[in-house]
């Protein structure tokens, strides 16, 4: 029962960077992108600056805002010494994106004191280092070290006592909780909740009438602290998605069709990368208003053809138009693909007639799709991404986030 588990987030990680690498950028309000804030500062952020928020907006909140273009092989080549520091006090260690982890230290105080003079030493050395400033969150649970992360930023270390647990976290703001974004913020501050304790307080068929029953025992559990993760050194993915933030354009086949095509192909060139297919495609639409609606299919045959996860994602955003007419403008939209399969065998199938036939994998039409995404792969990989691609996402400028960023989260599928 003690507070052995370390949380390391790495503080505005690219602006970070970016300041690192042009003093000049110090202490000025930065984002990092074009179209789209991919990352800002604290400078920036102290305006309401944050990452998915058009350019524009970000520029009538800050006038003074600089934008910077990014230096991706830095973001990976500092993501990866930073956590290798963490990697020299124990094994144990799970990396959950290119600046944070989770590292257990109970096996290895005898060497470098306790927990928190851990954390102290690896705040002392990433600095030192790599000039970067990195929090560390120290607590018994996964999901309580990374709040208490998010507790000590800017650059600082944050320590939650086991005998402590519930009197810090219940006071906290309930988004601080992992799996609580802006939309299941709202939804919950509309019956009260608006603290973890509130939520810890509010009766179990409150949350699962207002959130689902999943989601509502999953925060129900971790508003107690009842969190029995372990620290997982190998970690497969189990979904790849993406997504795009568009800015507030109306919801017309002009706009969405040619995104979700991009989507899929950045998606559908990762699975086939690692040999690896999915039978579940789930889309996401978000309104103006910050509401997101999901929708899912899951097939009889995984998948991995960019024009079939494309048609499908196609389909279920229509069925999601279709189901809100009063809504006329979209700011974003994602697909992912899940219960990915590795070395899954094709079956055949004869051609029948059927209305769905070019999006069956084991068709001939489903196996040509298939074997035009691998040419196109194998044209890539010889003369980089721009080199080839489909007309309608090479003629429209809808790749509001650069491929280099989307390249530095597909190291663990």
């Amino acid at each position: 029962m003690r507070a052995t588990i370390l949380h390391a987030d790495l503080d505005a990680f690219y602006a970070s960077v970016e300041q690192l690498l042009a003093p000049s950028l110090r202490g000025k309000p930065i984002a990092v992108g074009g179209g789209v804030v991919l990352a800002a500062s604290y400078e920036a952020k102290a305006f309401g600056v944050h990452g998915g928020m058009p350019a524009r907006q970000a520029r009538e909140l800050c006038p003074a805002l600089i934008f910077v273009g990014g230096h991706f092989e830095e973001y990976q080549r500092l993501g990866d010494a930073a956590m290798k520091v963490i990697g020299d006090f124990t094994p144990l260690v799970e990396r959950i994106s290119i600046d944070e982890a989770f590292a257990d230290v109970a096996g290895c105080t005898h060497l470098f004191g306790s927990p928190p003079e851990i954390g102290k030493a690896i705040r002392q050395r990433v600095r030192a280092e790599l000039g970067l400033a990195i929090s560390v969150g120290v607590a018994r649970t996964k999901h309580l070290a990374k709040i208490a992360s998010q507790v000590a930023k800017p650059d600082g270390l944050a320590v939650v006592d086991p005998d402590i647990e519930l009197d810090f976290l219940h006071h906290l703001p309930v988004e601080l909780m992992w799996g609580v974004g802006p939309v299941t913020k709202a939804r919950l501050a509309e019956i009260g909740v608006l603290t973890i304790g509130q939520l810890a307080k509010t009766p179990g068929g409150s949350l699962e009438r207002l959130l689902g029953s999943a989601a509502g025992d999953k925060l129900a559990a971790l508003a107690w602290n009842c969190d029995p993760r372990e620290i997982k050194t190998s970690r497969q993915a189990q979904s790849a998605g993406a997504q795009s933030a568009i800015g507030r354009k109306l919801a017309e086949e002009s706009v969405f069709r040619p995104t979700l095509l991009h989507l899929a192909d950045r998606i559908g060139s990762r699975l086939r990368a690692k040999s690896r297919s999915g039978r579940t495609v789930t889309v996401r639409v978000r309104f103006a208003k910050l509401n997101s609606v999901t929708r899912s299919v899951t097939l009889d045959a995984p998948i991995s053809a960019t024009v079939i996860l494309a048609e499908l994602a196609e389909e279920l955003v229509r069925a999601i138009l279709a189901e809100h007419p009063d809504e006329k403008i979209i700011s974003l939209l994602a697909i992912s693909v899940s219960h990915l399969e590795k070395h899954w065998d094709l079956e055949l199938e004869f051609p029948l007639g059927l209305r769905d036939e070019p999006r069956r994998p084991g068709t001939k039409m489903g196996m040509a799709r298939l074997a035009a995404d691998r040419a196109v792969d194998k044209i890539r990989n010889r003369f980089g991404w721009d080199a080839i691609g489909y007309g309608q996402v090479a003629l429209g400028m809808y790749r509001s986030v650069p491929d280099e960023f989307r390249k530095l989260a597909e190291r663990d599928l």
